[in-house]
């Protein structure tokens, strides 16, 4: 089902005003109504968190659009009830380019939802989908990997780097006094080492917390 129109089945069910929900959330009803109309790309991850309490349902919904069928608890999912207290939409990125201070709305693929447990206060995430087969066996391409942003991380951490004007980069960091050595884990590929002055070439942009993948 098209997310616009769970917002709008669900705000009818609930008997609910475009301004109530507007209120609720914190935007305009002109907003929620283009939400209604399929206007929804640049809607930020903490509105769809807010849009799903003042509905009633699991932000999966408005993420996926599987609206459940009748009869089905709305706030289940997979036989696991759903509250706003365990669970946090975190936008999926296909790309970090150079230059980029974080990431931008116009970025965001879609979001998947990470248990608040691997969340700590005070950071941004992304789930960043992971390109070529330079981290094979452990992180495969297409497999989305949980990104804590941050500048520094510790020797053995696996991170996403910058390097020049590339993109970003998911690697193994070993970290020396003066050097940086970016590890692939495939062994095709050797390590990249970085001494003294050419450490600048490299920009940290996360940790990366966990890795998963879909079939």
């Amino acid at each position: 089902m098209e997310i616009g129109t769970i917002i709008n089945k669900r705000r009818n069910e609930l008997d609910l005003t475009l301004e109530d929900v507007g209120n609720a959330v914190g935007v305009s009803k002109s907003t929620v109504k283009k939400w209604e109309d399929g206007y929804i790309s640049n809607m930020k991850r903490d509105k769809i968190a807010e849009l799903a309490k003042v509905l009633q349902i699991s932000p999966v919904v408005l993420i996926t659009g599987d609206y459940p069928n009748e009869g089905t608890d709305i706030n289940k999912l997979g036989g696991q009830a759903y509250n706003s207290e365990n669970m946090v939409p975190v936008p999926v990125v296909g790309r970090v380019a150079a230059g980029l201070s974080c990431f931008a709305e116009t970025d965001i693929e879609s979001y998947e939802l990470v248990s608040s447990e691997s969340i700590l206060p005070g950071y941004e995430y992304m789930w960043l989908r992971v390109t070529g087969d330079s981290m094979e066996p452990i992180i495969c391409e297409n497999d989305l990997v949980l990104v804590r942003l941050q500048d520094i991380v510790n020797d053995g951490d696996y991170a996403v780097v910058l390097v020049d004007n590339e993109d970003g980069l998911v690697k193994k960091m070993h970290l020396e006094k003066d050097s940086l050595s970016l590890i692939s884990i495939n062994p095709y590929y050797p390590p990249r080492i970085f001494k003294e002055k050419d450490m600048k070439r490299i920009r940290i942009i996360g940790k990366v917390i966990e890795s998963k993948r879909k079939f």
